[in-house]
């Protein structure tokens, strides 16, 4: 049996990961891979798509591949544990001299040095180097292609860039994806109305010279039996055209219900029952109030989905 390790951020999961990725699963029976922890990943960085997004993308990609284990590293050489036995090393061949490195320190530990797997670096349409980084700020698509419909988002939350790519990549295949820092226009928690206004707010405001921007917002409506929480999303493009979209709706326990009606953001009043502090930028008090049954971005992404029908219709 082949124990192959590979190792990376993957930030965007984009071609040079995936080469990566292939690669180890052709020529291991067992991978193991390692994936930077959220720390390691912003040394160096102005920002990283946060690690609970990550490993997610990552295991949608590989899942069904093989036999697989998936591990987070603090550092390059990964736990003693799961690397002392592994036989093979996939890297690229901007990578291979931290792979001698690490031959380096296992011989100086006693063990056998990997075997060294390069795969060659896979470049844009003007040659140069894929990286995450330029796919973050929307120079081109995940293969590397600069010539795809060019699409902002009124948001720097990583959940919503998310899934803004994830939808747009469904309907349109490779896209540029824009994170544009915008104003909202209303409240910090909105209320009925304002929802929309805030999701109409933060795509005109992103649109500049893109193909189309999307904006996203979050609000609370009195329904029904008590207070939900609906995403209304607005899609507009460079034409003028405007559409949108709403995802499915949840109603908050009366406790934060209350707390929301007397001045609290959701945000504050699920810390100040619940004590979690992330739920802007993880799970969604829709993660933690169904204990993982839907997350936030699966909400996102319904009203993505649901803005777009009518350009699909169209189309």
């Amino acid at each position: 049996m082949t124990k192959v390790a590979v190792a990376g951020t993957f930030d965007i999961l984009h071609d040079g990961h995936k080469a990566l990725l292939d690669r180890a699963f052709e020529v291991g029976d067992i991978v193991v891979v390692g994936i930077t922890s959220d720390r390691m990943a912003g040394e160096g960085r102005d920002s990283t798509v946060p690690l609970h997004l990550r490993k997610a993308e990552l295991e949608r990609y590989i899942s069904g591949m093989g036999e697989y284990e998936i591990f987070e590293i603090e550092d390059m050489y990964g736990p003693d544990e799961a690397m002392d036995d592994v036989d093979v090393l996939v890297v690229s061949e901007e990578t291979l001299g931290n792979g001698r490195i690490l031959n380096e320190r296992r011989v100086s530990r006693g063990l056998k040095p990997m075997e060294l797997s390069v795969v060659p670096l896979v470049r844009t349409d003007d040659g140069s180097k894929i990286s995450s980084t330029s796919i973050l700020k929307g120079e081109y698509g995940r293969s590397g292609h600069r010539s795809v419909i060019d699409i902002a988002v009124g948001s720097l939350n990583p959940v919503k860039v998310s899934a803004v790519r994830s939808v747009m990549e469904c309907v349109y295949g490779e896209v540029r994806i824009t994170a544009v820092d915008v104003p909202s226009g209303v409240p910090p928690q909105p209320f009925e109305g304002q929802t929309h206004e805030g999701s109409r707010n933060r795509a005109l405001a992103a649109l500049g010279d893109h193909d189309m921007a999307v904006g996203i917002e979050a609000g609370v409506f009195e329904m029904l039996d008590g207070l939900y929480d609906i995403q209304h999303c607005t899609v507009v493009s460079r034409d003028g055209r405007e559409t949108y979209g709403q995802g499915s709706g949840f109603r908050y326990p009366d406790v934060i219900a209350d707390l929301v009606r007397g001045g609290m953001t959701v945000g504050d009043a699920v810390h100040e029952v619940y004590g979690n502090t992330d739920i802007g930028k993880g799970q969604g008090a829709v993660g933690l109030l169904s204990k993982g049954l839907i997350d936030r971005r699966t909400l996102t992404e319904q009203s993505i989905m649901a803005a777009m029908i009518p350009r699909i219709w169209d189309e």
